[in-house]
């Protein structure tokens, strides 16, 4: 029940901020017994049903940039096997702080852009290219953290390139399938997926994603922005105390409850 809970969250949240869900999924499993390693490749695999149903709810509306998506998926194929190769190699406590620096400058960047709802991108060259190289970036923060890399895609495509939010979150969401199916590939060959756990939220995610999308529609912008600003302050707080809780040198200075 708790994991298909999970979903039930992820995929409303993916459906809003075009996101894969992997910042609820994985401190869920986290929180459920499973170590970061196993939590990040298992999220991973619930992000390929779900990131299936995002898509089609943004594209019925038009809000999807397929070449840019095409771009973007290129590099986010090769940057997640990077990132899968290096899950299986760091650290768990590397791994923590990792996803608390992530959380840190996706919280930030949704604070301090308002992005716009009636632009595109424009494509040169130039632009391609860039979209690749981010693509590369993506994906290996996306197979080293288990997410799809949407929490990073949504505002680059805004910052940097000029994508309206609907789109931008529908790109997300079309480039990191492929991505999504390539790190899970990798991670199941080094034995790091709990694919039981993975398509039990996986599937639930996908079945409500439609609703998230629809409620992105309904709200503007900003308040989107600030909504998935406030999700990710509450999901830092917590992600910072597991962090120092398992660094030696820092968990020696927390308080201790006595024993008698």
């Amino acid at each position: 029940m708790m994991l298909i809970g999970v979903g039930l969250v992820s995929g409303i949240l993916s459906g809003m901020f075009g996101i894969g869900g992997g910042t609820v999924i994985v401190p869920a499993l986290v929180f459920l017994g499973l170590s970061q390693r196993h939590a990040a490749a298992t999220s991973l695999a619930a992000i390929v049903p779900t990131s299936i149903t995002g898509v089609i709810s943004y594209a019925t509306g038009g809000d999807v940039d397929w070449i840019a998506a095409l771009l973007l998926a290129c590099g986010l194929v090769v940057g997640s096997q990077i990132g899968s190769w290096l899950l299986s190699r760091l650290p768990e406590v590397v791994l923590r702080w990792v996803f608390v620096v992530f959380l840190c400058f996706v919280i930030t960047s949704q604070i301090v852009f308002t992005p716009s709802r009636d632009q595109t991108i424009h494509m040169t060259v130039i632009t391609g290219v860039l979209l690749a190289l981010l693509g590369v970036v993506i994906g290996t923060l996306a197979g080293l953290l288990g997410i799809g890399g949407g929490a990073v895609m949504v505002p680059a495509l805004s910052v940097l390139f000029g994508a309206s939010d609907l789109i931008a979150r529908g790109t997300s969401l079309l480039a990191m399938f492929p991505s999504s199916i390539a790190g899970t590939a990798a991670n199941w060959r080094r034995k790091l997926v709990h694919l039981k756990n993975g398509l039990a939220i996986g599937v639930t995610a996908a079945i409500v994603a439609p609703l998230g999308t629809m409620i992105a529609g309904a709200v503007s912008p900003r308040m989107g922005a600030n909504l998935f600003a406030i999700y990710l302050g509450v999901l830092l707080i917590r992600s910072l105390w597991t962090a120092i809780k398992i660094t030696p040198g820092l968990r020696e200075k927390l308080p201790h409850k006595s024993g008698r």
